[in-house]
């Protein structure tokens, strides 16, 4: 299986390379080192990515929990301001080759790098082996300066891409959303669900066909922006009326009635209100249901 090279740059660049799952404010901070330095050489700034995580390539039977689609990520890369994103296939051939080889056949040849910024965690090249030393010995062979990225640490830890999927998976997406600089988002098509919630006066749109490898929060009931109204969403097997039903997505949108059978939904976590739980009887649900509209 051959390498997907990048295509050849003809202008240099200072590079950094990594998955970036998330972008969220600890990449941002990268990034705008990549940038300042780019700015000091007079040079373009330039975002290498993966196309899938690599433990898909090299676990077969690996299923990642993303923070963002590929699609995402690379839209919110280029939000940065960076000058370029560049995306790299995984495959067997590139995980094969060693760090001196990436940095000599993908960063130098091929992107043109004079400069390499490098997440104070990162490490790359056949099973990470090398160190930032290593790095550095190589990129002075190359011409190329390796520089050690300063970790953006909020609350006293660095802000990382598992740490914001601890907190999802906890349900404390305000604090995920602070960390990612953003708020955590998931995209859907709606679809036909049972109508529960239409018959408790809450009609809800069911999200299906969401990514496999998006992160879903944590079940329970979440304070959600839709479309710019507010919403709430219940993520769970809707245990008052079934037993061991699936996990669905369905939201509540506001003062909104129009038909989106088939459309593309995103919903915006803003906080979570509470856990699912099994309610003695319909009335008691809906009286819930009520207390959390005013919460949103």
């Amino acid at each position: 299986m051959p390498i997907d090279y990048l295509p050849t740059q003809n202008t240099p660049c200072v590079a950094t390379v990594g998955f970036f799952d998330g972008v969220h404010l600890g990449h941002q901070h990268l990034i705008s080192q990549v940038k300042e330095k780019a700015t000091a050489l007079g040079v373009a700034s330039r975002i290498i990515t993966l196309d899938s995580h690599p433990r898909q390539v090299l676990k077969q039977d690996y299923q990642p929990l993303l923070l963002n689609t590929k699609e995402e990520k690379i839209a919110l890369l280029h939000q940065t301001g960076v000058d370029d994103v560049q995306v790299l296939t995984f495959n067997e051939a590139l995980s094969s080759l060693s760090a001196h080889d990436f940095m000599q056949k993908i960063l130098h040849d091929r992107c043109g790098a004079q400069a390499l910024v490098i997440g104070y965690d990162n490490r790359f090249g056949h099973n990470r082996t090398d160190a930032f030393d290593d790095y550095v010995r190589y990129g002075h062979e190359m011409g190329i300066e390796v520089i050690e990225a300063t970790p953006l640490v909020v609350g006293g830890k660095p802000v990382s891409s598992s740490r914001i999927r601890r907190l999802l998976q906890q349900g404390d997406v305000e604090e995920a959303n602070r960390l990612l600089g953003y708020d955590y988002t998931l995209r859907g098509t709606v679809v036909h669900g049972n109508h529960l919630g239409r018959t408790l006066g809450f009609p809800t749109a069911n999200m299906g066909d969401i990514d496999s490898m998006k992160l879903i929060p944590v079940g329970g009931v979440y304070s959600v922006r839709v479309r710019g109204r507010k919403g709430m969403t219940n993520i769970g097997s809707r245990p008052t009326f079934y037993e061991n039903s699936e996990v669905t997505v369905e939201t509540h949108i506001l003062d909104f009635n129009d038909d989106i059978y088939g459309e593309e939904l995103s919903i915006s976590f803003v906080r979570r209100l509470r856990d699912e739980r099994r309610f003695s009887s319909k009335d008691d649900l809906i009286q819930q249901l009520h207390t959390d509209m005013q919460q949103l």
